[in-house]
């Protein structure tokens, strides 16, 4: 299982990609590059990739603490990660939550983690009225977002955004393909009105032909339409590009430099190296993955070292292996400042689980929703001088910028230590809170776990 030049530095569990079976596995280290490898009695054994150079793997962890979650709704009974609801063996508290309020999709990606379709299910307001009810119950009010396919199909989304709001829900945002937001005037008006925060807004590239390779179609005229609509109704936008080798790697500093030029426009770049779960054209190989230190060294190689890899911090609420982040501020001399936070990730280290967890539900829901500035355009971009602290602290308000990046796991590299501690969760139709790694795995023939099966006549 081990060749001679390499070493076992450590142990954990994972699941067989064929069977779903839960299967011992370990962290294998080859030189600067680290595998989950594991072996089905069936299927037979595997090996994946899940570390590529510097930032040396075991260098990049911070100190932390587990929580129980405040309510389980489910015991501990097969193991993870077949008890989810959450179960008394999870290790994190709910930061974020993803409501699922449409099966259906305007686009036929060929990369889905959903696998959505042009047709589906919308639950109705009274059942998603009882999912806020529940997370209330369960330790809310969370940080939410809305998602699907796509939700802006459902016309009552301004409605399931103010329902939330009224029962103390206080951050919302908007995972979308952008579509609705750029061909309907008044739309983004509506959304902001209803209680809207911010749009998680798909963004792969700068240029069509990654568009075309990884949604179907082209869509750049469509993404900057969308961000100018949000701009003028005062939302915050993050871009949010799946990161898929040989087709938009190259794109990771323009993606950047696209950022910097719409501040205050847009509040963050959210990078998602791309998973192997719901709909991809073909089983991965390990030449089909890029992981957080190359996604870090491609950043201050593609920014010319204007970001720089060490400007970067794991997270100190979720598992450190799941993420990244960085946050800038753009100076009126064109200057971009890195901005760090004492200690570690976004909350300071050490501190207990669950506060790391409210830490970064307020941190987010700061960084990533409007500033205070007139919407761009119209105003001088560079319109204030930061001699005095006032100004100085506006204009990191306004003009602050962050780099983020989230690893989600699939069947080939699913580690159930980093499962056990994640934060962003998934309401399933049950109305259970599931992990999101948990609730859109599926096995190598697209059979899931947790996401309810849907055949394409659905």
């Amino acid at each position: 299982m081990v060749r001679a030049d390499e070493s076992v530095i450590g142990s954990t569990e994972s699941v067989c990609p064929k069977c779903l079976r839960r299967l011992p596995a370990h962290r294998v280290a080859s030189g600067e590059d680290v595998y989950l490898v594991k072996t089905c009695p069936e299927h037979g054994k595997f090996r994946t990739i899940i570390w590529r150079g510097q930032p040396a793997f075991d260098s990049w962890p911070v100190p932390k603490q587990h929580a129980t979650p405040p309510v389980c709704a489910t015991a501990v009974e097969q193991g993870c990660p077949f008890d989810c609801g959450l179960c008394p063996a999870h290790r994190q508290h709910t930061c974020c939550v993803l409501l699922e309020v449409t099966d259906r999709c305007n686009l036929a990606c060929p990369f889905c983690f959903a696998a959505s379709l042009s047709q589906g299910n919308n639950p109705d307001l009274g059942a998603i009225e009882g999912w806020y009810r529940m997370l209330i119950a369960f330790g809310g009010p969370f940080n939410i977002q809305l998602s699907g396919g796509e939700p802006t199909l459902r016309n009552d989304l301004p409605e399931i955004i103010a329902l939330g709001r009224s029962l103390g829900f206080s951050f919302f945002q908007l995972n979308t393909n952008g579509i609705r937001l750029a061909s309907e005037a008044g739309y983004a008006q509506a959304l902001k009105d209803a209680g809207l925060s911010c749009v998680f807004l798909q963004f792969d590239g700068v240029s069509d032909e990654v568009y075309k390779k990884i949604r179907g179609i082209s869509l750049l005229k469509t993404k900057k339409t969308a961000i100018a609509r949000c701009n003028e109704s005062r939302l915050g936008v993050v871009l949010v590009p799946t990161l898929v080798p040989g087709i938009n790697i190259s794109e990771i500093g323009p993606i950047i430099g696209f950022a910097i030029s719409m501040l205050p426009a847009v509040r963050g770049v959210h990078f998602q190296p791309v998973s192997y779960f719901g709909r991809y054209p073909k089983p991965p190989d390990d030449s089909d993955r890029i992981t957080i230190p190359e996604i870090l060294r491609e950043i201050e190689r593609q920014t010319g070292g204007m970001m720089k890899a060490g400007d970067f911090r794991p997270p100190t609420a979720e598992n450190p292996y799941c993420s990244f982040n960085g946050s800038f501020v753009l100076m009126e001399n064109g200057e971009l400042k890195p901005r760090q936070v004492e200690g570690h990730g976004c909350c300071g280290s050490p501190r207990t689980a669950a506060d790391c967890v409210r830490k970064a539900q307020v941190f987010v829901a700061r960084k990533w929703s409007a500033g205070s500035a007139p919407p761009a355009g119209r105003r001088n971009r560079n319109f204030m001088n930061t001699a005095s602290l006032d100004a100085f602290l506006s204009r990191v308000e306004n003009y602050s910028l962050c780099i983020s990046g989230m690893a989600f796991q699939d069947a080939w590299n699913l580690d159930l230590d980093r499962l056990r501690e994640c934060f962003i969760h998934v309401v399933n139709p049950d109305a259970k809170i599931v992990p999101f790694c948990a609730y859109n795995l599926t096995d190598a023939s697209g059979q899931a776990l947790y996401r309810p099966q849907r055949s394409p006549q659905a």
